[in-house]
């Protein structure tokens, strides 16, 4: 009697490869977007690094080329605090299609007074959701001509105790920096969802899937410098908190298996498997907050108003909102 063979468990270690793809990672010069960078560039896909600070994004690269034996990895400039920038950011992308885009970019502000970004959008909120937005919105053409791209949104554990005030989503009544900033990751989330859905409605190749990297610490990162330095102090100090949360490198693991595994599908959540703060990267239910899809479409439309973009034109060409 013959038995039909079972897909290899997902292993972190031996990942699929990819050549012939094209990923953009935003913000792959530092933290968790860096090695998500690294891990996709060994596959044998061109990896493209979004990063504000050019300086930043050779050294990223370099470390990747020295880790990585014939790594096809560049970088492209691009601010997600300055949105009218995005648009020539995409066309620097100079190529044909796009596979999958990672939007792992992020300002987090620690007890910092509330912050403007150029246009006017408080910081974090304009910077970690609205440039993603609106960066979407430009790429989709590149999305579309790709035979099954992803969208690929970062969100955190952070997102998990907060909730919206969709009266007040610039925090300009009530600011709280780390408060403001775990709504800034809710918002992305519900964004990924809510894309998935209106992606599925007009019968659309691309997939959007929302990952968070649990609980994710420098001092359990190993090195790569000069992008990441981990000292003996810091390692030795680290080593307690490695029983319930991990380093970088591991948080980047959710996010590269929805990029790469083919039986990941739109609309899900992926984060790590040991309580959702370590270990390998499996798919999670949606958190009940998340699946308000009435608080997802309030905020899609708010957020076209205030990046000027309509992303109601899904699959078509990109189009910006009169006034």
């Amino acid at each position: 009697m013959s038995s039909t063979p079972s897909t290899p468990p997902w292993d972190v270690r031996r990942l699929p490869r990819a050549d012939g793809s094209v990923f953009l990672v935003t913000g792959g010069n530092a933290g968790i977007g860096y090695f998500v960078a690294e891990q996709l560039s060994a596959t044998g896909a061109t990896v493209v690094l979004g990063s504000r600070n050019p300086a930043k994004a050779e050294a990223a690269t370099a470390s990747i080329r020295s880790r990585v034996p014939g790594a096809r990895v560049r970088a492209v400039r691009l601010d997600l605090a300055d949105l009218p920038s995005l648009r020539t950011a995409v066309e620097s992308l100079d190529v044909e299609h796009l596979d999958a885009v990672v939007h792992n970019a992020g300002v987090a502000l620690d007890d910092s007074p509330r912050r403007e970004t150029g246009d006017g959008h408080e910081l974090m909120f304009g910077t970690n959701h609205l440039g993603h937005f609106a960066l979407t919105h430009w790429l989709l053409p590149l999305l579309s001509a790709a035979p099954a791209a992803r969208v690929v949104t970062m969100g955190s554990f952070a997102a998990k105790s907060e909730r919206h005030d969709l009266d007040d989503l610039q925090s300009r009544k009530d600011y709280q920096s780390k408060r403001t900033y775990g709504r800034s990751k809710l918002a992305q989330m519900y964004f990924g969802l809510e894309l998935d859905r209106r992606l599925r409605a007009v019968d659309s190749t691309i997939a959007s899937v929302v990952v968070h990297p649990g609980g994710a610490l420098d001092s359990l990162t190993p090195s790569r410098p000069p992008v990441h330095v981990r000292t003996a102090g810091a390692r030795i100090c680290g080593a307690p908190a490695a029983l319930i949360v991990q380093g970088k490198h591991a948080g980047a693991w959710p996010a590269v298996r929805a990029v790469l595994d083919p039986t990941v599908r739109g609309g899900q959540l992926w984060g790590p498997r040991v309580f959702s703060l370590r270990g390998k990267p499996q798919r999670e239910p949606v958190w009940n907050h998340l699946a308000d899809t009435s608080v997802a479409a309030r905020l899609w439309d708010a957020s076209c108003d205030l990046t000027g973009v309509d992303l109601g034109a899904i699959p078509g060409q990109p189009q910006t909102r009169a006034g």
